[in-house]
């Protein structure tokens, strides 16, 4: 059967291969369009098991809001120019929507095939790295963001109001998650285990700090816990200086936007995402 160059180009547009790949996938099957573009399938799910081991380091955060609920799909793969793809990003779109309408959690069965044809057709390894629902209760103000590197968004959900004071106190935090990457929401949250390595390493410092020889012992611990506390100042958002008001912490704004709305505020969820973490 003579293939002609129309028989090629469909086959194109149906499975995004080559034209030399779609010309010899229908010589092979005689012309026949549905078992070129199952040939095709088959030797593309082929190759990906092959890339299936390659590092996906790169790829895109995909957040939305949809009601009451703000979904994040991390989608990735191995190269820059790929996730700038216009068919990527589409996908990631379409990840986003099936995670509402199905109202999924984590990463589905469904996930994984909405994204199998764009690693045949693009032939490179790539990942559904996380899927994550965030609920917005009733009495709450929320926000997100995402980078303009795409690799690095928050969300944010303040309870206690709906005033638009509080939405947009909750996207400012946003941007300061995303600005001074904080380790935890609040003190409470830091593991013991970690407040001892820390203390470990500052006691370690302070040993070999000439002037702290021949200081009384609980001196040295004031100095210390001083040491610990500003560190925990440093790594936890609630006490952290404002990224918009260097003078208050975020507790500060917080009880401040809420004598504002007229009502006491909390943060339900104060949460950083960076790709491949």
């Amino acid at each position: 059967m003579a293939i002609t160059a129309a028989d090629v180009k469909a086959l194109r547009e149906a499975t995004g291969a080559g034209m030399m790949e779609c010309k010899k996938a229908l010589t092979e099957c005689n012309g026949d369009m549905a078992e070129a573009e199952k040939y095709l399938k088959e030797k593309g799910l082929a190759a990906m098991a092959k890339r299936a081991e390659r590092a996906t380091t790169e790829g895109r955060l995909f957040i939305r809001q949809n009601g009451n609920k703000i979904a994040v799909v991390e989608l990735t793969c191995e190269t820059d120019f790929v996730a700038n793809n216009a068919d990527f990003i589409a996908v990631g779109e379409k990840l986003l929507d099936v995670t509402f309408e199905k109202g999924y959690t984590k990463v589905e069965a469904d996930h994984e095939a909405i994204l199998e044809p764009l690693k045949v057709s693009i032939r490179e390894n790539m990942k559904v790295a996380k899927v994550e629902v965030i609920d917005v209760p009733a009495d709450a103000s929320a926000s997100f963001y995402v980078h303009s590197d795409k690799k690095t968004g928050a969300v944010v959900v303040v309870k206690g109001s709906t005033a638009d004071v509080v939405k947009t106190f909750a996207y400012d935090c946003c941007l300061h998650i995303a600005a001074f990457t904080p380790a935890y929401t609040s003190k409470k949250d830091v593991p013991e285990s970690y407040v001892a390595e820390q203390k470990e390493i500052f006691k370690a410092q302070m040993d070999q700090d000439e002037k702290m020889a021949g200081k009384p012992e609980n001196v040295k611990e004031g100095i210390l816990q001083g040491k610990i506390n500003k560190h925990l100042a440093e790594i936890c958002f609630e006490d952290q200086m404002f990224v918009k008001d260097d003078k208050k912490t975020v507790t500060a704004k917080l009880a401040e936007v809420g004598k504002e709305a007229g009502a006491t505020l909390s943060f339900a969820t104060a949460k950083l995402f960076v790709l491949g973490k």
